[in-house]
């Protein structure tokens, strides 16, 4: 029986030889990750309630990057916990050393073919691997805790393809924002999102990552990308094994529920206005647009990929006056390998200020929280009303390029003219 890769892994994890669109399995999950905010303080009083422990805590990886580094009493009593449960359970815990959906595959933990539930809605991350991960809620993840176990209605599969190569000065999150303006945030229907095609093929695996992660953005349960050699690559150098990436294709005879067919040669930046992703238009539908904060942070705009395009804007130039360029690198990995390559000069140089590897203001935490009448612009996933500080803020959002030169700019701008131009001698 012809089946998609989403079937595929989905079949494998529940036991079964096939599955078809509709039916509800019930799948052992490879692994489980959660965070410090939504995991032991959430999930140990359920697991207390039920008396149970974890069903095997070799397949639990705990990752504090929210309440990171404890600006307040709150929060460093939330990490005080969160220490002493990953103590007391001998799970696997990364501690401030970056944002879970980059330090997850960083550390080797992903490898295609696996079924993974994460306690965040951008999980679908996990689907750049070729792995079926999605996100789920505490009390779901307290029973996957428990029992090792979940059930899932089998999605059909929508299939994005992108052919032709993106130009110089377009990103993953160009593509992203595009497919958000063009699909809508519910255009996924909670269904497997299936990226594919030329332009997918070229990227590398931190690109792809920015793809798999909006997937949530687009209302997918998960955003997957079919491992190939750069996957298997990646995950190497991180220190895993990808095993048999050939298990992992889908079938081209399978059936898919839409197939919708983009030329990534005519992509143009892109630009998400206030509240919301769906807001995408090309980056010339805001002319003379001023902005306070440009903010390069979070799991799909601070990654080392990310710093890098930023860095080709900022060498050389310096922050508008009266403009803040804040830097949040997604991971301590990605940040000393930055410092390593001269880019972290290069922020210090533009006049940037950098901030811990952590969630941040994307998230809505942190002392460098948006205040009153702010316009930002941001290379973060959601620009929803009030999640990056005051309800009467805006977000705009875009990519590390776009931030940038709009940084340099003071207003939005086209990153193209200044990478045509190259940085001032």
């Amino acid at each position: 029986m012809p089946m998609t890769l989403a079937e595929k892994i989905i079949a494998r994890a529940s036991g079964r030889s096939a599955v078809s669109p509709g039916e509800i399995v019930t799948a052992r999950v490879d692994l489980a990750m959660i965070h410090d905010s939504g995991g032991p303080r959430r999930v140990e009083p359920i697991l207390k309630r039920l008396g149970v422990g974890l069903f095997d805590r070799s397949k639990v990886v705990l990752i504090s990057d929210h309440f990171v580094p404890g600006d307040d009493e709150a929060g460093r009593e939330i990490l005080d916990l969160t220490r002493r449960w990953a103590a007391e359970k001998q799970v696997a815990f990364y501690d401030g050393v970056g944002i879970c959906h980059v330090v997850l595959p960083e550390r080797g933990h992903l490898k295609p073919g696996m079924f993974v539930v994460g306690g965040d809605s951008h999980s679908p991350t996990g689907g750049a691997f070729g792995a079926y991960m999605f996100g789920v809620g505490a009390t779901e993840m307290a029973g996957v805790l428990a029992t090792g176990e979940i059930w899932i209605r089998v999605p059909e599969t929508i299939l994005i393809e992108w052919r032709g190569r993106l130009g110089d000065g377009i990103a993953a999150k160009d593509i992203m924002l595009a497919l958000c303006g063009r699909l809508g945030m519910d255009g996924g229907r909670y269904q497997a999102v299936q990226y594919t095609g030329e332009a997918i093929e070229s990227l590398g695996m931190q690109e792809r990552m920015t793809l798999s992660n909006m997937a949530a953005e687009l209302g997918g349960q998960t955003g997957l990308i079919a491992p190939d050699a750069t996957t298997a690559a990646y995950i190497r150098e991180a220190g895993g094994e990808p095993g048999d990436i050939s298990d992992w294709q889908g079938d081209a005879d399978a059936a898919i529920a839409e197939h919708h067919v983009l030329d990534a040669a005519a992509l143009q930046p892109q630009v998400a206005a206030p509240h919301s992703p769906a807001n995408a238009a090309d980056v010339d539908a805001y002319p003379d647009t001023p902005v306070d904060v440009a903010y390069i942070g979070a799991c799909t705009g601070a990654k080392y990929v990310d710093l890098e395009r930023a860095a080709r804007i900022l060498r050389g130039r310096k922050v508008a006056s009266g403009v803040q360029l804040l830097v949040a690198p997604a991971s301590r990995r990605d940040q000393e390998r930055a410092a390593a390559d001269g880019i972290m000069a290069v922020f210090e140089e533009a006049g940037a200020k950098v901030l811990t590897n952590a969630c941040g203001i994307c998230a809505g935490y942190g002392n460098a929280r948006l205040g009153e009448d702010i316009t930002c612009i941001s290379s973060t996933a959601r620009n929803f009303k009030g999640r990056m500080g005051a309800a009467s803020s805006r977000v705009y959002l875009a990519s590390p390029f776009t931030v940038a030169a709009s940084a340099v700019a003071g207003r939005i701008a086209d990153p193209r003219p200044m990478l045509a131009e190259g940085g001032p001698a």
